[in-house]
């Protein structure tokens, strides 16, 4: 018989924790490393020295610059995770089954992830949907596992839980890509042709994984079933209804008010950062012989090791400062590494720029979790309404951020000048989080 555990019980916090492990292959694979160098050498042209000669992508009869492509698919992709999210927390809040829905996502991601082998340049629309849908489905469970957090652990736990959920995120997914990696650098040892093949395999171990690996944390979150007897009219609008609910319930607090503009802000710059710094890395950095593969893993598989050490390091200082003032130095460590990538241009600066982004990006996403979480009143238990408003908040800041680095793309074909405008979003995060101390 399946066990029912109480809140605050280590298994049921380690197996909430565990969804990281499974989910966080994806961001790695198919957001940061394989996918988009993948994507870069199907949809770039360099000569022998890695110049590029072209960019363009004929896309449904129209030549569009490869990074605006990928930009505009991702910010599509997230204006609808904004969209439907409200929805969905609706449903989840008056039906129950919050489970159910964080399970069709992690499904719909997973699958996408398989569907991802059939991507090239003959079946681009179809390889753009699995890439679109995958999007969803990664973000879209997150809106659900996320609200977890306040039901499975007690306040004082939500700090380390968060840190250790990206930590067995980090080290999960570094393992899975390794595997990929000595398939695909080695494929003649495995009997493959060429790289191709086993870098398009990578896209099916990283569905089966998360699939596979999220049984465990679905075995044990538990599932509460509410009122099944309200009309779908009801049910379909009390997602936009309790959002504007948890919008008037922020306001009363100044605090919280606060807090929410400085998270919208980094987020644009934060998210955007890390879903384009390896097409970044493709197209601006001066890679030995042209090839950026090597250097590209190297420097995604250095933010992945140094991402738990800061996520863990973010977590002790909340100890002894105040959580918007660690948030604020990790801010500032932001702010210099943008105003050190708009210079870089060889991989050892490159190198240096990912140590620092690896400090940073940890710390940054478990820290304002568990931040969020700890300003909503003890009494809340509609969490799952206050999450979603979380999640909408920070992909209408990835709808902004993708669009303008593509727009930027587009129009000038120097997608440097797109970290100036980053670099004013860390600033304003600085000063809105700065407000909250002076009010203590």
């Amino acid at each position: 018989m399946k066990p029912i555990l109480s809140k605050g019980h280590p298994k049921l916090l380690h197996a909430w924790a565990f969804y990281d492990w499974a989910n966080s292959v994806y961001s790695l694979v198919i957001s940061s490393a394989i996918f988009p160098i993948y994507y870069s050498a199907l949809t770039i042209i360099k000569d022998d020295e890695g110049k590029v000669l072209n960019d363009k992508v004929d896309f449904l009869g129209y030549a569009i610059n490869n990074d605006s492509l990928i930009s505009y698919t991702t910010a599509l992709a997230f204006l609808v995770i904004v969209i439907i999210s409200p929805i969905l927390s609706g449903i989840a809040d008056n039906l129950g089954n919050k489970k159910r829905f964080m399970q069709f996502f992690c499904y719909l991601g997973g699958l996408s992830c398989i569907g991802l082998f059939f991507f090239d340049l003959d079946n681009l629309l179809f390889g753009l949907l699995c890439y679109f849908t995958g999007l969803i489905g990664f973000w879209g469970s997150l809106v659900f596992y996320n609200s977890y957090l306040p039901d499975i652990a007690h306040k004082h736990q939500q700090d380390r839980i968060s840190a250790k959920g990206f930590s067995l995120g980090y080290f999960g997914s570094v393992i899975l890509l390794v595997l990929c990696l000595i398939m695909i650098l080695f494929y003649d040892t495995f009997g493959f042709e060429s790289e191709a093949l086993p870098t398009k395999l990578s896209f099916i171990l990283t569905g089966i994984w998360w699939i596979g690996f999220a049984q465990y944390s679905f075995y044990y979150l538990p599932q509460v079933k509410n009122d099944e007897s309200k009309s779908l009219r009801v049910v379909f609008l009390s997602g936009f209804r309790e959002l504007k609910g948890v919008y008037s319930k922020i306001k009363q607090s100044r605090k919280f008010t606060n807090f929410l503009g400085a998270f919208f802000m980094y987020s644009i710059a934060v998210q955007t950062i890390m879903l384009i710094a390896t097409y970044f890395g493709v197209k601006e950095i001066q890679w030995p012989g042209g090839d950026a593969t090597t250097g590209l893993i190297i420097s995604i598989l250095l933010i992945q090791i140094v991402a738990v050490l800061g996520a863990s390091i973010a977590a002790r200082l909340t100890k002894i400062h105040p959580n918007e003032k660690v948030l604020i130095g990790i801010n500032i460590i932001w702010l210099g590494v943008c105003i050190y990538a708009f210079f870089i241009k060889t991989p050892i600066q490159f190198y240096i720029a990912a140590f620092f982004v690896g400090l940073v990006m940890g710390a940054i996403q478990s820290l304002s979790r568990s931040t969020f979480s700890k300003y909503i009143p003890e009494q809340e238990t509609d969490t799952t309404s206050f999450f979603s408003f979380y999640d909408v908040t920070e992909k209408i800041g990835i709808v902004l951020g993708m669009s303008i680095y593509g727009a930027i793309a587009h129009y000038t074909g120097n997608v440097r000048y797109a970290i100036l405008v980053l670099l004013l979003c860390f600033v304003f995060g600085i000063y809105k989080l700065s407000l909250i101390l002076k009010k203590s």
